[in-house]
């Protein structure tokens, strides 16, 4: 008799500059091979949508959280590019041999979603990578616009001191090293200029109505302009009306990402619909 593979969760292990990157990946049982989800959290990480990750797996989805350097006790320093490589190199991996053979996973149906900072990398990660099959940004923060705005010196001041005040989590870095990272990459890291690059690939923006870190009129709403001005992206889009950690939205988070996912990347979750979308 054939014995079934269970549900698992093993702690796995990834190296990015020259550090070594911890995650947790959720294992759904069967023999698979499974498509799979990135998960990236945002700045510094307080929400690492681990719901999201349990959820994914119960639709039969096996879902990564992992953390980049220099945060969460990770070695090196934290920094914005650091991230990108560092989601860069992960999805990659999840990709790779051995590491898709012995969980089981599909390295065709490899799918990134991020949340705020997160939401920036997965979009960032997916554009300059064409093997990602789906891409999720949630409350995504535009790093780009953010530094357009810094142009103001009250405005930047003010975003020196809001990033740092929360990095309590990471090392190697402040609020101005960060908010000058932020600057010196200007254009490069605008959201909108990535459009070319997901025609004919499935994009799933989430915006939040009640939002002060990522107001939805600056970080979504153009950003679903910019990207719905090419028909051949398969986008989705929808704004839900909660906070920045969608804190009173995780059930209808989840079932819209499952639903998006089902739609674009098939398998265990094709017919499970995740909410009101427009495409």
């Amino acid at each position: 008799m054939t014995t079934v593979p269970a549900a698992s969760t093993p702690a796995v292990t990834f190296t990015s500059g020259g550090e070594t990157l911890a995650g947790v990946l959720h294992l759904p049982a069967g023999p698979g091979p499974h498509p799979a989800v990135v998960l990236l959290h945002g700045f510094p990480g307080n929400e690492r949508n681990f719901d999201l990750a349990q959820a994914l797996r119960r639709a039969g989805y096996a879902a990564l959280v992992f953390h980049y350097r220099g945060s969460w006790g990770m070695g090196g320093d934290y920094a914005f590019g650091h991230v990108l490589q560092d989601a860069a190199a992960v999805v990659a991996a999840v990709r790779a041999e051995p590491f898709a053979a012995t969980h089981r996973l599909d390295p065709a149906r490899v799918a990134v979603a991020g949340h705020s900072l997160g939401g920036f990398a997965a979009l960032m990660t997916a554009a300059a990578d064409p093997a990602v099959a789906a891409t999720v940004s949630v409350a995504g923060f535009d790093v780009g616009t953010a530094a357009d705005l810094c142009a103001d010196p009250v405005t930047r001041a003010e975003c020196v001191e809001a990033l740092g005040s929360d990095l309590l989590p990471l090392r190697g870095t402040s609020g101005e090293a960060l908010v000058s990272e932020m600057v010196a990459a200007g254009p490069a890291w605008r959201l909108a200029g990535l459009a070319r690059a997901f025609e004919d690939r499935p994009v799933l923006l989430v915006g939040t109505g009640r939002d002060p870190v990522t107001p939805q009129e600056v970080h979504h709403a153009p950003l679903v302009r910019a990207y719905g001005q090419h028909p051949r992206i398969r986008l989705e889009h929808l704004v839900f009306d909660t906070d920045h950690a969608l804190s009173d939205h995780r059930v209808e988070l989840a079932d819209t990402l499952i639903g998006f996912l089902g739609r674009t990347l098939g398998g265990p979750a094709a017919s499970q619909q995740g909410g009101q979308v427009a495409q």
